[in-house]
């Protein structure tokens, strides 16, 4: 099954109303970008949803096993390069932090899944994007 998102964009700086149909939160850009900061940025949204998969995935992981474990936290961090030939280097740094009572080698473990999560191994997999399709507006 397809996920699909729906972006209504306002004229007012950035701000797109985000919905997957169930849910909606609003995006934009900062002030220095001309924007008006009232929702995350298109890489903040990026990130947010690879840590929410890491810490997710933690968590299936534990409940699977039987482990009790308490708050997992992430936080993540990207910095992009422009290489030579003009493309894009992204380097991407997390540390997660899993509370509960289990061993060193259990929560290694689980940082490992987390690191291995489905949106992470999307990302690092093969992408096609098709050009995008024109549609007249509905007056």
């Amino acid at each position: 099954m397809a996920t699909e998102i729906k972006i209504k964009n306002i004229p007012t700086g950035y701000q797109s109303i985000i919905s997957n149909g169930r849910h909606a939160v609003v995006g934009d850009e900062p002030i220095q970008a001309k924007g008006t900061d009232l929702g995350f940025t298109p890489v903040e949204f990026l990130l947010a949803g690879i840590s929410m998969c890491k810490v997710a995935t933690i968590r299936n992981v534990a409940r699977r096993k039987g482990w009790e474990i308490g708050d997992v936290d992430a936080d993540l961090s990207q910095v992009v390069s422009r290489q030579a030939d003009g493309s894009f280097k992204t380097t991407v740094e997390s540390t997660i932090t899993i509370a509960g009572d289990i061993t060193e080698e259990q929560r290694a473990l689980l940082i490992k899944e987390g690191d291995n999560c489905y949106v992470t191994r999307m990302i690092r997999g093969d992408w096609e994007f098709k050009d995008s399709t024109i549609l007249e507006p509905v007056l």
